[in-house]
Protein backbone atom coordinates (compact mmCIF):
# COMPACT_ATOMS: atom_id res chain seq x y z
CA UNK A 1 0.00 0.00 0.00
CA UNK A 2 1.56 3.29 -0.84
CA UNK A 3 1.07 6.30 1.39
CA UNK A 4 2.03 9.90 1.06
CA UNK A 5 3.94 11.18 4.60
CA UNK A 6 4.07 14.39 5.50
CA UNK A 7 7.97 14.62 6.81
CA UNK A 8 9.06 17.78 8.61
CA UNK A 9 12.02 16.30 10.59
CA UNK A 10 10.64 16.83 13.59
CA UNK A 11 10.02 14.27 16.49
CA UNK A 12 6.34 13.36 15.96
CA UNK A 13 6.79 12.83 11.64
CA UNK A 14 9.72 10.78 12.24
CA UNK A 15 7.52 8.57 14.46
CA UNK A 16 4.51 8.82 11.91
CA UNK A 17 6.87 7.73 9.47
CA UNK A 18 8.31 4.74 11.21
CA UNK A 19 5.53 3.50 11.80
CA UNK A 20 4.29 3.45 8.87
CA UNK A 21 7.18 1.45 7.36
CA UNK A 22 6.23 -0.93 10.17
CA UNK A 23 3.13 -1.38 8.75
CA UNK A 24 4.18 -1.73 5.49
CA UNK A 25 4.00 1.14 3.53
CA UNK A 26 5.54 2.00 0.35
CA UNK A 27 6.21 5.93 1.45
CA UNK A 28 6.66 8.82 -0.04
CA UNK A 29 7.58 11.56 2.07
CA UNK A 30 6.59 15.25 1.52
CA UNK A 31 8.59 18.23 3.27
CA UNK A 32 7.76 21.91 2.65
CA UNK A 33 10.04 25.03 2.42
CA UNK A 34 7.48 27.27 3.35
CA UNK A 35 9.09 30.64 4.35
CA UNK A 36 10.00 29.52 7.78
CA UNK A 37 12.36 31.27 10.40
CA UNK A 38 14.98 28.65 9.84
CA UNK A 39 16.11 25.34 7.57
CA UNK A 40 17.61 23.34 10.07
CA UNK A 41 14.32 21.32 10.15
CA UNK A 42 14.28 20.92 6.51
CA UNK A 43 17.84 19.16 7.35
CA UNK A 44 16.30 17.49 9.77
CA UNK A 45 13.80 15.67 6.82
CA UNK A 46 16.19 14.67 4.90
CA UNK A 47 18.06 12.66 7.59
CA UNK A 48 15.20 11.10 8.66
CA UNK A 49 14.35 10.15 4.92
CA UNK A 50 17.13 8.99 4.80
CA UNK A 51 17.77 7.51 7.82
CA UNK A 52 13.86 5.54 7.99
CA UNK A 53 13.85 5.19 4.49
CA UNK A 54 11.27 6.23 1.48
CA UNK A 55 10.19 5.78 -2.35
CA UNK A 56 10.85 9.57 -2.80
CA UNK A 57 11.20 12.96 -0.76
CA UNK A 58 9.50 15.80 -2.76
CA UNK A 59 10.82 19.22 -1.00
CA UNK A 60 7.56 21.50 -2.32
CA UNK A 61 8.24 24.86 -1.95
CA UNK A 62 6.01 27.88 -1.13
CA UNK A 63 6.29 31.33 1.00
CA UNK A 64 3.95 32.10 3.69
CA UNK A 65 6.04 34.34 5.10
CA UNK A 66 4.54 36.80 2.20
CA UNK A 67 1.42 36.44 4.27
CA UNK A 68 3.01 36.60 8.17
CA UNK A 69 0.74 36.56 11.01
CA UNK A 70 2.57 33.96 12.63
CA UNK A 71 6.09 33.90 14.77
CA UNK A 72 6.87 31.11 12.47
CA UNK A 73 6.74 32.90 8.71
CA UNK A 74 7.06 36.86 10.04
CA UNK A 75 9.40 38.82 12.66
CA UNK A 76 7.73 38.06 15.79
CA UNK A 77 9.06 36.82 18.76
CA UNK A 78 8.96 33.10 19.16
CA UNK A 79 7.12 33.55 22.97
CA UNK A 80 9.62 31.59 25.44
CA UNK A 81 8.51 29.30 28.70
CA UNK A 82 4.64 30.22 28.35
CA UNK A 83 3.50 26.42 27.77
CA UNK A 84 0.04 26.35 28.90
CA UNK A 85 -1.09 29.60 27.51
CA UNK A 86 -4.95 30.15 26.80
CA UNK A 87 -5.77 30.26 23.36
CA UNK A 88 -4.44 29.91 20.42
CA UNK A 89 -0.52 30.90 20.00
CA UNK A 90 1.09 33.08 17.79
CA UNK A 91 3.34 30.40 16.63
CA UNK A 92 0.08 29.01 14.78
CA UNK A 93 0.39 29.81 11.26
CA UNK A 94 -2.62 30.72 9.55
CA UNK A 95 -4.38 28.03 7.08
CA UNK A 96 -1.05 25.66 7.31
CA UNK A 97 -2.32 22.24 7.97
CA UNK A 98 -4.73 23.20 5.02
CA UNK A 99 -2.42 24.22 3.07
CA UNK A 100 0.03 21.34 3.31
CA UNK A 101 -3.16 18.58 3.27
CA UNK A 102 -4.03 20.35 -0.19
CA UNK A 103 -0.37 20.09 -2.07
CA UNK A 104 -0.21 16.28 0.03
CA UNK A 105 -3.70 15.13 -1.43
CA UNK A 106 -2.55 16.42 -5.39
CA UNK A 107 0.58 14.82 -4.76
CA UNK A 108 -1.01 10.91 -3.28
CA UNK A 109 -3.61 11.79 -6.55
CA UNK A 110 -0.64 11.89 -8.81
CA UNK A 111 1.11 8.70 -7.24
CA UNK A 112 -2.33 6.96 -6.50
CA UNK A 113 -1.35 6.77 -2.85
CA UNK A 114 -4.08 5.12 -1.12
CA UNK A 115 -3.32 7.05 2.39
CA UNK A 116 -2.13 10.12 3.85
CA UNK A 117 -0.19 9.95 6.95
CA UNK A 118 0.60 13.25 9.06
CA UNK A 119 1.72 13.62 13.12
CA UNK A 120 -0.96 15.96 13.83
CA UNK A 121 -1.21 15.45 17.85
CA UNK A 122 -4.32 16.93 19.80
CA UNK A 123 -3.22 16.44 23.27
CA UNK A 124 0.42 17.87 22.48
CA UNK A 125 -0.40 20.64 20.02
CA UNK A 126 -0.34 23.89 22.05
CA UNK A 127 -3.52 24.24 21.24
CA UNK A 128 -3.13 24.51 17.41
CA UNK A 129 -7.11 24.11 15.54
CA UNK A 130 -5.34 22.03 12.56
CA UNK A 131 -4.84 19.56 14.93
CA UNK A 132 -8.07 18.58 16.26
CA UNK A 133 -10.41 15.17 15.07
CA UNK A 134 -13.04 17.79 13.55
CA UNK A 135 -10.22 18.91 11.32
CA UNK A 136 -9.27 15.62 9.75
CA UNK A 137 -12.86 14.73 9.77
CA UNK A 138 -13.89 18.01 7.78
CA UNK A 139 -10.51 17.46 5.08
CA UNK A 140 -11.67 13.61 4.52
CA UNK A 141 -14.87 15.33 3.42
CA UNK A 142 -12.93 17.68 1.18
CA UNK A 143 -11.11 14.42 -0.18
CA UNK A 144 -14.08 12.22 -0.76
CA UNK A 145 -16.23 15.01 -2.28
CA UNK A 146 -13.81 16.90 -4.34
CA UNK A 147 -11.44 14.68 -6.13
CA UNK A 148 -11.55 11.73 -8.41
CA UNK A 149 -9.89 9.24 -6.05
CA UNK A 150 -12.23 10.26 -3.53
CA UNK A 151 -15.07 10.03 -5.50
CA UNK A 152 -14.10 7.05 -7.51
CA UNK A 153 -12.36 4.78 -4.68
CA UNK A 154 -12.78 6.91 -1.22
CA UNK A 155 -8.71 7.54 -1.32
CA UNK A 156 -6.79 8.88 0.09
CA UNK A 157 -7.52 7.98 3.48
CA UNK A 158 -6.19 10.12 6.07
CA UNK A 159 -4.13 8.27 9.03
CA UNK A 160 -2.62 10.26 12.08
CA UNK A 161 -1.41 7.43 14.75
CA UNK A 162 -0.71 10.26 16.77
CA UNK A 163 -3.73 11.94 17.34
CA UNK A 164 -4.42 10.60 21.09
CA UNK A 165 -1.35 9.50 22.04
CA UNK A 166 1.19 12.20 24.98
CA UNK A 167 4.16 13.32 23.85
CA UNK A 168 5.88 10.47 26.18
CA UNK A 169 3.85 7.43 24.46
CA UNK A 170 5.18 8.88 20.85
CA UNK A 171 8.30 9.03 22.22
CA UNK A 172 7.98 5.59 23.84
CA UNK A 173 6.55 4.17 20.53
CA UNK A 174 9.15 5.48 18.13
CA UNK A 175 12.10 3.94 20.53
CA UNK A 176 10.51 0.63 20.42
CA UNK A 177 11.10 1.18 16.73
CA UNK A 178 14.44 2.30 16.76
CA UNK A 179 13.74 6.06 15.73
CA UNK A 180 16.85 7.82 16.12
CA UNK A 181 15.94 11.10 17.67
CA UNK A 182 18.89 13.00 17.49
CA UNK A 183 18.53 13.27 13.85
CA UNK A 184 14.83 14.99 14.42
CA UNK A 185 14.79 18.62 15.77
CA UNK A 186 11.48 20.16 16.93
CA UNK A 187 12.72 24.04 17.99
CA UNK A 188 10.99 26.97 16.90
CA UNK A 189 14.12 29.46 17.04
CA UNK A 190 17.34 27.47 16.93
CA UNK A 191 20.46 29.43 17.64
CA UNK A 192 22.61 29.33 14.11
CA UNK A 193 24.20 26.31 14.60
CA UNK A 194 21.04 24.63 14.96
CA UNK A 195 20.90 23.56 18.85
CA UNK A 196 17.47 23.84 20.09
CA UNK A 197 16.63 26.91 22.58
CA UNK A 198 15.24 24.50 25.22
CA UNK A 199 12.35 27.34 25.82
CA UNK A 200 9.69 27.65 23.45
CA UNK A 201 6.38 25.60 23.60
CA UNK A 202 7.74 23.10 21.26
CA UNK A 203 11.08 22.72 23.14
CA UNK A 204 8.91 22.40 26.64
CA UNK A 205 6.47 19.40 25.13
CA UNK A 206 9.54 17.70 23.82
CA UNK A 207 11.57 17.58 26.91
CA UNK A 208 9.02 16.57 29.09
CA UNK A 209 7.73 14.21 26.98
CA UNK A 210 11.49 12.49 26.74
CA UNK A 211 11.16 12.65 30.75
CA UNK A 212 7.54 11.46 31.03
CA UNK A 213 8.95 8.69 28.92
CA UNK A 214 11.83 8.08 31.00
CA UNK A 215 13.95 7.77 27.67
CA UNK A 216 17.79 10.45 27.61
CA UNK A 217 17.00 13.45 25.53
CA UNK A 218 19.67 13.68 22.65
CA UNK A 219 19.09 16.98 21.74
CA UNK A 220 21.89 19.72 21.59
CA UNK A 221 19.85 22.47 23.78
CA UNK A 222 21.54 25.87 23.62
Amino acid sequence: MRAVVLLSGGLDSATVLAIARSEGRECLALSFVYGQRHGVELAASRRVAAAIGVREHVEYTLDLRQFGGSALTSDIAVPKDDLGHIGIPITYVPARNTVFLSIALAFAEAREASEIWLGVNALDSSGYPDCRPAFLDAFQNVILQGTRSGVEKGEPKLVAPLLHLTKAQIIRRGVSLGVDYSITHSCYDPAPDGRACGHCDSCLLRLRGFEEAGVRDPTRYQ
